[in-house]
């Protein structure tokens, strides 16, 4: 009985070990797994639809800008490579005061008129990359998308801005002249960056221009000044007209007169026709003797 006990145990304990060791050996499968996986995607990139991936090789001799642009998949990235991205479809961005999906930084745009009054404003940019284009914009700024955007493209807009408004006055920019301006730099902007493989398709105002309380308080009674004068001008010409039509009207008047006094003159029967026009019929009751008003012949 004893040595049957302990044969059952001992087989029993052999059971127990061989399952350990099989959980041991697929527990260490499936951290190898796991631990490869998660090498697999620390190494990997994915190039979104609208954009061109540039690969960056650090290591070896073949280190640099890989130049063919990656075009929107999955892709493997090994030791000492990364990929940066550039949009390829057209997309606007924003400099603005307050914060937007670019973040919360104040990107207002600043420059001033000829005078050198300074005043600021929101501008929006619409701009793509040329695929083909996107290694070598890389190679020459060595800057992702997002700090073009935040450097070398937004000092070239405020730069535009600031050349073209300081060649007018504030009343000029107040008016109407704005976007005149506008157009000037947007000029400059898509001309530079053509260069590179980058088209900027418009630029435009975001809202108005932000002008000191000074100013607006100064072309506001401008405007106002102007408008009061453009009415009293109106009511001017309206009373001229109207009396320009009363001498036309009296001298027709006069002139009319003077044609008919002309014309009794020269006709003394005028008047008995005319009396014969108006007689009714009837003769005067009383008549003192004279003769009827009324020659009857």
């Amino acid at each position: 009985m004893t040595n049957d006990f302990q044969a059952r145990a001992a087989k029993t304990r052999s059971k127990i070990q061989n399952t350990g060791r099989v959980i041991a050996i697929g527990g260490v499968g499936l951290l190898v797994l796991l631990v490869g996986s998660c090498g697999v995607a620390s190494h990997s990139t994915t190039v979104e639809p609208g954009n061109a991936g540039v690969k960056i090789k650090t290591l070896g001799s073949g280190a640099g800008v890989v130049p063919e642009p990656l075009p929107a998949r999955w892709y493997f990235r090994g030791v000492g490579e990364r990929i940066v991205q550039y949009p390829v479809i057209q997309r606007t961005y924003s400099y603005t005061r307050e914060k937007d999906e670019r973040g919360n930084e104040n990107e207002e745009i600043t420059f001033s008129d000829n005078t050198g009054l300074p005043m600021t404003a929101d501008v929006s940019v619409t701009l793509q990359v040329n695929p083909v284009s996107a290694p070598s914009l890389y190679q020459t700024y060595r800057l992702s998308f997002d700090q073009l955007l935040d450097g070398p493209i937004r000092n070239d807009v405020r730069s535009a801005v600031a050349a073209e408004a300081e060649k007018v006055g504030v009343e000029t920019l107040y008016s109407g002249g704005r976007q005149a301006v506008m157009q000037r730099a947007f000029a400059r902007v898509s001309g530079k960056w053509a260069k590179h493989g980058v088209t900027v398709s418009q630029m435009d105002w975001i809202g108005s221009i932000r002008y000191p309380d000074a100013i607006i308080q100064q072309m506001q009674n401008k405007t106002q000044l102007e408008q009061e004068a453009l009415a009293a001008k109106a009511l001017e010409a309206k009373e001229t007209a109207l009396a320009n039509a009363a001498i036309a009207k009296a001298r027709g008047e006069a002139e009319s007169i003077r044609i008919k006094g002309e014309a009794i003159r020269a006709n003394p029967q005028i008047l008995q026709q005319l009396a014969i026009e108006k007689w009714n019929g009837e003769l005067p009751k009383v008549t003192g003797g004279a003769t009827p008003f009324v020659k009857i012949d």
